[in-house]
């Protein structure tokens, strides 16, 4: 996974990450966005749309950011 969707999606939602991602793995769960890991190309489009900055590479994660990584894999059943 390169990139993960974090906790500011949670109040805001805004969803422009969906209509810019070219492939697509990009889905909206109960309380936010999350991004596929098995689909996604690595592109980065997402980040630079994001209003609120919650988008991160899995490797600058904080240890803070990291239970977001463990909620994208379950939601995506890769756990």
């Amino acid at each position: 996974m390169a990139f993960v969707i974090t906790q500011p999606c949670q109040g805001e939602q805004a969803g422009e990450c969906v209509e810019v991602c070219p492939v697509d793995c990009i889905e909206k769960g109960e309380d936010q966005y999350y991004i596929n890991p098995d689909i996604c190309i690595d592109c980065g489009a997402c980040v630079s749309v994001c209003p609120v900055d919650a988008i991160v590479e899995e490797y600058e994660m904080t240890p803070e950011q990291e239970p977001f990584l463990e909620k994208a894999e379950k939601f995506f059943g890769n756990v």
